[in-house]
């Protein structure tokens, strides 16, 4: 090889080094539960695909007074890829389970959290809030120990709902986990990683729900110390809700350095969310980010959701492809 070519062919390799997004270059992974069925490998191969190239659109609906979906659409003329549900109600649960089978059946990717009341004193919001001793639910026979697993048993049948109509989640229990605002980040890393690890277990392996994919979530402030293992999460993530429309490239880094480029990294609640151009220009393209519901959407400038909505590195639930048909054989690695 002549001097010259081998110029042009190392200054080639140094550009395509330079000018490929880190977070997609180790992207292929299997999830975490080795028996995933194949929806969600398809899921979890397709979000693999497009970190670090694509960002996809979120949004948080409420069971109330805000459409949140058709607010979208009408503002923008477009739709979130990924429609995020809350089992926080149990009036309210089998709707949302219902809504995200009719969202993944339409074109779209469904995700779900679950606000839960702390064993013992109740369900929805201000209940998530409330302290309680948490090693009790590990010890028979104590109140917080039967609804405890009362609950599981129960959110884990809605899921399995899931499971049959072939509906793959991104499934985000225990948000915030390292804030001190909800009963399950009240009492350190030790007892929190206890409760996700023995949610995970009894969720894949006795109830074998092989529809999630385990997504992670930190405050505005990752902490090392909360994290429960590789063998446990699929996609990990923070949030804030300033008003920045930056990329947060603090918050994005802060996450990578718990999990080193092993998993996509969401901005899993949000609301504003960081402007593309940033993210591309100071490489922290996200998987997806998600807006929380009702006045938090509606407060945010028109302006800016239309381009958003119509931004060509972001992902809409119109360019959402047919997943299982193009990634079923695609099992990551």
């Amino acid at each position: 090889m002549s001097i010259r070519n081998l110029i042009y062919t190392l200054t080639s390799l140094l550009l395509i080094i330079l000018f490929t997004p880190f977070q997609g270059m180790s992207r292929q992974k299997l999830l975490s539960n080795k028996e995933a069925s194949k929806e969600a490998n398809a899921l979890y191969a397709y979000i693999n695909d497009m970190y670090g190239k694509k960002i996809l659109s979120g949004q948080m609906s409420s069971s109330w007074g805000v459409d949140e979906i058709n607010y979208i659409k009408t503002v923008t003329g477009k739709m979130p890829a990924i429609n995020g549900y809350d089992f926080i109600t149990a009036k309210d649960n089998q709707n949302e389970v219902n809504q995200a089978i009719q969202w993944w059946k339409t074109g779209g990717i469904p995700t779900i959290m679950w606000h839960m009341g702390a064993p013992g004193k109740g369900e929805g919001y201000e209940s998530s809030k409330k302290a309680i001793d948490i090693e009790n639910c590990f010890i028979k026979g104590t109140p917080e120990y039967d609804v405890f697993w009362a609950e599981l048993k129960e959110k884990g049948e809605l899921l399995l709902q899931l499971k049959n109509a072939n509906v793959p989640v991104l499934w985000r229990p225990f948000h915030e986990l390292n804030g001190n605002w909800f009963w399950w980040g009240k009492q350190g890393p030790e007892k929190f990683k206890k409760l996700w690890v023995t949610m995970y277990d009894y969720y894949t392996k006795t109830l074998k729900l092989d529809n999630l994919i385990w997504v992670l979530c930190y405050t505005g402030n990752p902490d090392a110390a909360w994290y429960p293992g590789d063998k446990y999460v699929d996609i990990v993530g923070a949030d804030t809700y300033d008003k920045d429309m930056g990329s947060h490239k603090t918050m994005f880094d802060d996450v990578d350095k718990i999990v080193n480029n092993r998993f996509p990294i969401a901005f899993h609640e949000c609301g504003t969310p960081p402007d593309p151009d940033k993210c591309l220009d100071t490489n922290a393209m996200w998987s997806w980010w998600m807006v929380w519901h009702t006045s938090h959407l509606t407060k945010l400038d028109k302006d800016y959701l239309i381009k958003l909505y119509n931004h060509n590195l972001i992902i809409t639930k119109d360019e959402v492809p047919d997943i299982l048909a193009l990634y079923e054989s695609r099992k990551t690695k």
